[in-house]
């Protein structure tokens, strides 16, 4: 079929491969309308265009031939009553995107869903129509990356399966999903996948270590003792704002669109803890910790930076959280419960979880404190 000449070449029953002279190949079929006729009083014979041979293949040029003939055997004209234009993979797939931006938890996660269609799906199956897309098209896009990127493909395949699952609720798609055969066949081969530790830094030297990032002045070791002692996650604590800190009652809220848990969370407020926040209420920002521009928050990397500077190696601001977790079991002793509450942690099946409403604030509040007795134990003059 590659090598034809220009012209048209018959398939058979009225489907024909037309070739242009510029070597542009596309797919017509000449059907007689049943009861038509055209001005001569002959049999109305009309030929419809079913679209490029680089994009529809030979079963779905017959396919789409076979159902306009149905139609003109019953006396339809097809260019009426054709079935609808099947859209390609990207075209559902930007609609996809656009109809669920309400739904994104943020704007990030929104960009990173259409961004990994974008850099492997779009560019092998962007193009094709969404109704041509089977196993051998997805494992093109999921081949390559399944061993070396094996996080990044497994969200892949997530979402080819929610665009493929969207064509076919709205008409453009029958069959199962490809993404799912491949699945159930274990098509791909299995990955083991590699735990991604965060490094941690010895409870034991937490004290020291305190002690060092209190004598710095700088708006990110502000933060970085308010990471350590409250335990949490870097996104929560760099995008903290005044109106989620309760002070009457000692406690931050952490609304539920900034936890990563999806749940609010309440994180009690130790004295070292208010003592760090108090001096800042006087630059009147929009957040708590400002970063070099007005009312926007340091950057993401900016507790790092100061560790490096520090020169504090082989450890993360994330790992601190695991250095938290060290101390509540060795030391502090507390029930799991409330040391994994502690770091906003999901505790417990789905139905553990519906009967543990209670998130143990009192038994928080008191390891929050031994917490920050402990750390603070290094500084002179300090509880």
């Amino acid at each position: 079929m590659e090598n034809l000449s220009a012209g048209r070449h018959g398939d058979g029953n009225g489907l024909y491969l037309v070739v242009d002279p510029s070597g542009t190949r596309r797919w017509n079929v000449r059907v007689v309308a049943k009861g038509q006729k055209n001005r001569r009083g002959g049999p109305l014979r009309t030929d419809f265009g079913l679209g490029s041979a680089e994009l529809v293949t030979l079963p779905q040029a017959r396919e789409r031939a076979l159902e306009y003939r149905r139609m003109a055997k019953q006396g339809l004209n097809p260019r009426r009553n054709a079935t609808r234009e099947i859209p390609s993979f990207e075209e559902v797939a930007q609609q996809v995107h656009i109809e669920r931006l309400p739904t994104w938890k943020n704007a990030k996660h929104g960009a990173q869903w259409i961004n990994t269609l974008r850099d492997y799906a779009f560019p092998k199956i962007g193009r094709m129509p969404v109704d041509s897309i089977g196993q051998p098209e997805v494992l093109m896009c999921l081949s390559p990356i399944w061993t070396e990127k094996h996080e990044t493909a497994r969200r892949l395949a997530q979402r080819i399966k929610i665009v493929l699952d969207v064509a076919r609720s709205k008409g453009f798609r029958s069959g199962e999903n490809p993404v799912t055969a491949i699945k159930e066949g274990q098509v791909l081969p299995k990955v083991k996948a590699k735990p991604k530790h965060h490094e941690a830094m010895r409870w034991r030297d937490v004290p020291a270590f305190y002690a060092a990032l209190k004598r710095k002045k700088a708006m990110s070791a502000n933060a970085l003792m308010f990471t350590c002692l409250t335990g949490s996650r870097t996104g929560e604590v760099l995008g903290l704002r005044w109106a989620e800190l309760d002070f009457k009652q000692r406690l931050w809220i952490c609304p539920a669109e900034r936890m990563k848990t999806g749940e609010e969370h309440r994180v009690p407020l130790t004295d070292e803890m208010l003592a760090i926040l108090e001096p800042l209420k006087a630059l009147q920002s929009d957040y708590v910790f400002e970063g070099q521009k007005r009312h926007q928050p340091l950057s993401n990397m900016s507790m790092l930076m100061l560790l490096r500077r520090m020169q504090v190696e082989g450890v993360t601001v994330h790992g601190l959280r695991s250095t938290f977790r060290d101390w509540a079991a060795e030391v502090a002793n507390v029930p799991r419960e409330v040391a994994e509450k502690s770091l906003a942690h999901t505790v417990g099946s789905e139905v553990e979880r519906a009967y543990a409403r209670s998130d143990l604030l009192d038994k928080r509040r008191d390891l929050m404190r031994k917490w920050s007795q402990f750390v603070t134990s290094g500084t002179s003059g300090e509880q």
